[in-house]
């Protein structure tokens, strides 16, 4: 059904002319028409006003039942937050603390820290032991020229 329809008959069925929708929703006549007669998509917070005049819950200007209609049932599915690690919990205290005492640390130190946890966090290959070492090598040669010691 186009909206513009549905409006004219609820308006209609109230016996409400165009000129009494403007005078509640502040909308022209002669948008209301344009809407009407499917020249014109009214944006949802239009459409909010002209539920308002016509005093009908939003959803029915969409559906023809007299009840509302029953909600589909819907997997549950996990928020964005609920799949973030460190969003809560344990991780989330964890996470706090590694910010609070990252934010003490130098930046050099801080650099340090992100290539050890960058090298961690490849992908392992088959000689696993080798790259341990090499790691390790370069860990040191980043400590002895960052922190100058």
């Amino acid at each position: 059904m186009i909206i513009g329809d549905r409006l004219r008959e609820m308006r209609e069925e109230k016996k409400l002319s165009q000129g009494d929708i403007e005078k509640r929703t502040g909308l022209l006549r002669c948008y209301i028409s344009r809407v009407e007669n499917g020249h014109t998509v009214p944006a949802i917070e239009t459409l909010e006003k002209l539920a308002r005049a016509l005093e009908v819950p939003l959803y029915q200007l969409f559906y023809d039942g007299e009840d509302p209609p029953s909600l589909p049932n819907l997997p549950n599915r996990k928020s964005s937050d609920e799949i973030a690690w460190g969003s809560t919990g344990k991780d989330a205290r964890y996470l706090h603390k590694l910010r609070r005492l990252l934010s003490k640390t130098k930046a050099e130190d801080r650099k340090l820290v992100l290539y050890m946890t960058e090298k961690m966090a490849r992908p392992k290959s088959g000689r696993a032991g080798q790259a341990t070492n090499s790691a390790k090598r370069g860990l040191t040669t980043i400590a002895r020229g960052s922190s100058g010691r």
